[in-house]
C-alpha cells in the first residue's frame, strides 16, 4: 500500500511499503498518524479548491479596443449597455474576461448580464455566464468574470453585450418641490467605461427623458442633442481611468419603489395555486413641499411627477383577481384579458406624491396543470419569483412564502439568481394533522430582469390527497354516531317525578298564556263595534257582531278552563292563580255587558249622551284595572 504519512517532526514525504492484514495490528502509531494526515490533506485540498474558484487575475494579454456604451436615465432606473470588442492579444486561448464597477455604484447594482451574438440564429442573442469574483491586486473593487461560448484564440476578437441596472442611482435634485413645480434629478456617472483592460476607443451616449437640462459634465468631446448627450469618441484611455459625468436635468418619471413585497403562493394538487401578494409602495421622487390641494390638482392637472395609476401584469391564466387595501375592496381599477397575459389598471385612492406610501393586496388563482408537473410522486413547480408590478419597477426587499401539501417532502429550491432561503415553516388549515409546509426565500434589490423562474422539487405520495376527504367523513360519521346515542340512550340513573312535573305545569303554562293573549286581543274588539253601533246605529249589525264577540270570547275562556283542571294535577299554586285570571274574567264581562246596555239606551233616546259618556268613562277605567291585573297574574306564572 503506498500512503503519505508523517512520523514524529519529520517533514511529509512519500514511503512505500507493504502492510498486511496482520502487520496492521503490530503497528497501529503508523496507521493513525496515516489516516489523520490523509484527512487533514483532503480537507485542505477542498478549502484550496474553493478559495481559488473565486479568484482571478487581470490578464495583460486582453485588450478592448471598441466600446460603444449607452447610458438610460430616462426612468427612475439607470441601465447601461456597453457593447464590448475584446481582443486577445496574446498566444494563449482565452476563456473568459473580467468585468469591474466603480466601487461607489457597488450597492446600487441590482442586475448584470452578459450576451453575445449567436452563430446558429443571426438575430439572436446567446447569455453568457456571469459569476463574483476578486482580484487580490485591486481589493475593495467589484469584480465580474464573463465566461465566453468558445475560446478566444490568439489575434482574435470578439464583440459581448453587457447590460447593468441600479436602483436608487439618481438623486432628486431640488429633493423638495411643490405640487405645481417638475421634478429635477441629477446623475452621477463616469464618462468612460471603468474596466481593468486599457480601451482603444470608446463612446457614450446618455438618454434622458426630457431636453430640458439644467448643466452636464463637458468633457471634450461632448454634445447635447434633444434628449441624448453624447461623450467622446475618447481615446487609449488606460484601467481603471474615472472621470465625473454629472448630469442636472429635468426628469418626471414615476419614481415608484415596492418597500416591501410579500408573494404567498398556495399549491393545491386539487387543481389550483392561490397567489395573494401584499405590496408597500412608495413614490421615493422628490418630496412634496407643502400642503397638498385636491382643487388645484383636478383644476390644474398639475403633479407632472405624481403617480395616478399604475399597471400591473398577471399571468395569462389568473382568474379570480382581487384588489383591496385595509379599508376594503379598491372599485378604481380596470382589467382585460390579453392574449399572453391579464393586464390590470390600478388606481389607488388617492394620487402619489414624493415621499408618499400606500399599502394593497392583489389575489387570484391559477390552474396548477400549467405550472406542476410531475413524474410518479416526484413534483415540479415552475412559477415566477414575482411578476410585472408596473413598468421599470423597483424592490426594495421581496419575499416568497410557497405552502405545500400537507406531507411534501424532500423539498429544493433552485433559482436563476442569488436568494437567501429561510429555515421551513408549517401552516396549518382546515383538516390539517402536522401541518403543510412553508418554504420561504428572500432577495433585495430587484427589478425586472429579475422576472424569472424559480423551480421547486419536492415528493409527495398520492394516497396523501384522500387523507383531507377521509378525515371528513370520518369526521361526520362520528358525529352521527354521538347524536344517535344521545338521543337514544337515557343517561338518567332514576326519574325525577318532581322535575318532569314541573316542566309539565310550565307547558301547560305557555299554552294558558297564548290563549289569554288572544282573550285580550279580543276584549279590545268591544270598543269597535261600540264605536260602529253608535254612528250607524243598525242594531241588526250590532247583535250580529255581538253574537260572534260572545262566541270566541266563550272559546277562548272555556280552552283557558280545561287546561286549568289539567294544571291541578301538576301545580296547585298555579292553577290558583289561574283561577283568579278566571273571576277576574268574568267582572270585565259583566262591565262590558253594562256598556253594551247602555250604548243600547242611548242610541234609542233612552240615556241622556251626557250621563252616558260619564258612565262610559267610568266603565273604560274598570275595564283597564281588570286587565292589569291580570296581565300581572299571567306574568307571574
Amino acid at each position: 500500500m503506498r500512503c503519505p504519512f508523517v512520523i514524529g517532526e519529520e517533514e511529509l514525504e512519500w514511503k512505500v511499503f507493504t502492510i498486511s492484514p496482520v502487520k496492521i495490528h503490530q503497528h497501529p502509531r503508523y496507521f493513525i498518524i496515516m489516516y489523520r494526515n490523509s484527512i487533514k490533506f483532503i480537507i485542505f485540498s477542498v478549502f484550496l479548491h474553493l478559495s481559488l474558484a473565486n479568484v482571478d487575475t487581470v490578464s495583460k494579454d486582453v485588450t478592448i479596443s471598441k466600446v460603444d456604451r449607452t447610458v438610460d436615465i430616462s426612468t427612475q432606473l439607470v441601465r447601461i449597455s456597453a457593447t464590448i470588442t475584446i481582443e486577445n492579444k496574446g498566444q494563449s486561448p482565452v476563456k473568459s474576461f473580467l468585468y469591474s464597477l466603480e466601487p461607489a455604484v457597488k450597492d446600487h447594482l441590482a442586475f448584470i448580464g452578459a450576451t453575445v451574438s449567436s452563430r446558429s440564429d443571426s438575430d439572436g442573442k446567446q447569455t453568457l455566464g456571469v459569476t463574483s469574483t476578486r482580484v487580490d491586486a485591486h481589493k475593495g473593487k467589484p469584480f465580474w468574470r464573463i465566461n465566453l461560448v468558445d475560446s478566444l484564440s490568439a489575434g482574435k476578437s470578439i464583440s459581448v453585450d453587457v447590460e447593468t441596472v441600479y436602483t436608487h442611482l439618481l438623486e432628486p435634485y431640488p429633493s423638495e418641490i411643490t405640487q405645481q413645480e417638475k421634478q429635477l434629478i441629477r446623475y452621477h456617472g463616469n464618462n468612460y467605461l471603468y474596466t481593468p483592460y486599457p480601451v482603444t476607443v470608446q463612446n457614450t451616449k446618455v438618454q434622458l427623458a426630457s431636453g430640458t437640462v439644467e448643466s452636464y459634465t463637458k468633457l471634450k468631446p461632448t454634445t447635447h442633442t434633444d434628449t441624448t448627450i453624447t461623450c467622446g469618441p475618447y481615446e487609449n484611455v488606460q484601467p481603471f481611468t474615472e472621470n465625473e459625468l454629472l448630469i442636472h436635468t429635468e426628469n418626471n418619471s414615476p419614481f415608484l419603489t415596492v418597500a416591501k413585497l410579500v408573494r404567498l403562493v398556495e399549491v393545491s394538487h386539487w387543481g389550483n395555486i392561490a397567489v395573494e401578494e401584499s405590496i408597500e409602495l412608495r413614490h421615493t421622487g422628490a418630496t412634496l413641499k407643502g400642503s397638498f390641494s385636491r382643487y388645484e390638482y383636478q383644476r390644474e392637472q398639475n403633479g407632472i411627477s405624481s403617480i395616478k395609476s399604475f399597471k400591473t401584469m398577471l399571468p395569462a391564466a389568473a382568474t379570480d383577481v382581487y384588489y383591496r387595501d385595509e379599508i376594503g375592496n379598491i372599485s378604481t381599477s380596470h382589467l382585460r384579458v390579453l392574449d399572453d397575459s391579464v393586464e390590470l389598471d390600478l388606481r389607488p385612492r388617492f394620487p402619489l406624491f414624493g415621499g408618499w406610501k400606500t399599502h394593497y393586496l392583489i389575489g387570484y388563482n391559477m390552474p396548477s396543470y400549467e405550472y406542476l408537473f410531475n413524474s410518479g410522486n416526484d413534483y415540479l413547480l415552475k412559477l415566477r419569483y414575482l411578476d410585472h408590478i408596473y413598468d421599470d419597477m423597483v424592490v426594495d426587499e421581496a419575499t416568497i412564502k410557497i405552502i405545500l401539501p400537507e406531507g411534501a417532502r424532500n423539498i429544493k429550491l433552485k433559482a436563476p439568481f442569488s436568494i437567501v432561503r429561510d429555515e421551513d415553516q408549517l401552516h396549518y388549515t382546515y383538516l390539517d394533522t402536522v401541518g403543510r409546509p412553508v418554504i420561504i426565500a428572500h432577495k433585495t434589490n430587484l427589478v425586472e430582469n429579475h422576472i424569472q423562474e424559480v423551480e421547486l422539487h419536492y415528493t409527495f405520495e398520492r394516497y396523501l390527497m384522500l387523507q383531507e376527504p377521509l378525515l371528513a367523513v370520518i369526521t361526520l360519521y362520528l358525529l352521527f354516531i354521538l347524536v344517535i346515542i344521545y338521543v337514544r340512550l337515557d343517561f338518567s340513573i332514576s326519574k325525577d317525578e318532581a322535575s318532569e312535573s314541573r316542566l309539565r305545569a310550565s307547558g301547560i303554562a305557555e299554552r294558558i298564556q297564548k290563549h289569554h293573549e288572544r282573550r285580550c286581543a279580543i276584549y279590545s274588539q268591544l270598543d269597535g263595534i261600540v264605536t260602529a253601533f253608535k254612528s250607524n246605529r243598525d242594531n241588526t249589525s250590532f247583535q250580529n257582531s255581538l253574537k260572534r264577540f260572545n262566541m270566541e270570547l266563550k272559546c277562548e275562556t272555556s280552552d283557558i278552563s280545561d287546561l286549568q283542571s289539567k294544571l291541578k294535577a301538576e301545580s296547585g299554586d298555579i292553577a290558583e292563580k289561574v283561577g283568579e285570571i278566571q273571576k277576574l274574567d268574568r267582572q270585565v264581562k259583566e262591565q262590558q255587558q253594562t256598556w253594551v246596555n247602555m250604548v243600547e239606551k242611548v242610541v234609542s233616546g233612552k240615556l241622556g249622551k251626557q250621563q252616558y259618556a260619564d258612565a262610559e268613562g267610568n266603565i273604560r277605567k274598570k275595564l283597564d284595572e281588570l286587565v292589569d291585573k291580570m296581565e300581572q297574574i299571567i306574568n307571574s306564572l
